[in-house]
């Protein structure tokens, strides 16, 4: 390999050209003001670019500090850069610390080969394979998690009949309880259950108590998509979510699920199946999905960034893309 080849190898040049690629600027361009800076707010000049990284090891701690800014000029994301022989994840705990410091709720931990996006306000870092550009951190600056809104949505057995039929209180088939059932049959009106109900407050208190995982374990037949519709509304509704992804493991219930989420949920959020839609399946709010479709080759890992669902739900938990449900 010439010593070209080998300039190219190192940490520094991929992920310049990862945040090039992405639409972050080391300068000033006719696309607008330079918005990467050093940390301590310097902004760079084209010497000290060269310099950075040719031995990240040589540096403070093997590692060097970017500032990634919003249109503004504030800091927006801090990336984290090491050396290829370094696991991005060691520098986990100092990129928490600067960030809070710096007041920024996003993090780009990589070594060149490896990346993590990180969301200090939902979860922990999760790999990605190209970096999220200006546009895609802007949209996801929108989703603001409340985990007690979650638990506080009043959810009772009508949350899917208000989203079928709005303005179904005032219909007189429903105030009249002998005529109720049949404006629910005349309709399709889904209204849940007991146990579907205590199954969507388990989550609620659950969401409330700080976890971001949930398990449910129904039978067939116990109505498993109106109760993950019904968690989709609550997710959507209450800012906890922008975009859901709903997997399953077989092309039938992929069609099913459609059906069913459209059905439930059409008058307050537009369902789509992902290979039906892949130029505009980011209109919709609910995406629907074989893991099948995703997982050949790690397509997926391609084809959605971290910044593109704030919520998956896999149909069958013991069927998980890279062990991720």
């Amino acid at each position: 390999m010439g010593r070209s080849q080998m300039a190219e190898a190192k940490a520094r040049i991929k992920i310049n050209k990862l945040l090039e690629e992405a639409g972050w600027r080391f300068f000033d361009t006719e696309a607008g003001p330079a918005n990467i800076i050093l940390e301590g707010k310097v902004k760079l000049t084209k010497h000290q670019l060269n310099a950075l990284g040719d031995d990240f090891e040589s540096t403070k701690n093997g590692f060097i500090d970017f500032l990634l800014l919003d249109e503004q000029g504030f800091p927006l994301i801090i990336l984290e850069a090491k050396s290829e022989e370094r696991s991005p994840l060691d520098g986990k705990e100092q990129a928490r610390a600067y960030a809070y410091s710096q007041n920024v709720r996003f993090i780009i931990l990589s070594n060149g080969n490896l990346h993590y996006f990180w969301d200090l306000e939902s979860g922990n870092p999760e790999i990605i394979t190209e970096f999220p550009s200006p546009e895609s951190i802007k949209f996801r600056s929108k989703f603001k998690p409340d985990s007690k809104a979650l638990e506080r949505e009043p959810v009772g057995e009508d949350y899917i009949v208000s989203s079928q039929m709005p303005g179904y209180k005032k219909d007189p088939r429903w105030i009249d309880p002998e005529k109720r059932k049949l404006l629910i049959d005349e309709q399709g009106l889904r209204v849940l259950r007991k146990y579907q109900l205590d199954a969507i407050h388990a989550l609620q208190r659950s969401a409330g108590k700080g976890n971001s995982r949930f398990l449910f374990e129904m039978a067939t037949g116990t109505g498993k998509t109106l109760v993950a519709a019904a968690i989709i509304k609550l997710f959507l509704r209450t800012g906890n979510a922008n975009r859901v992804l709903f997997l399953v493991d077989r092309l039938e219930l992929e069609n099913q699920a459609y059906k069913n989420f459209v059905a439930l949920l059409k008058n307050d959020y537009q369902t789509v199946i992902y290979k039906e839609n892949k130029q505009d399946w980011r209109k919709a709010e609910i995406v629907v999905s074989t893991v099948q479709s995703l997982e050949f080759d790690n397509k997926y890992l391609r084809l959605f960034s971290p910044t593109d669902f704030d919520f998956i739900i896999s149909d069958e938990a013991h069927r998980s893309i890279n062990g991720n449900s």
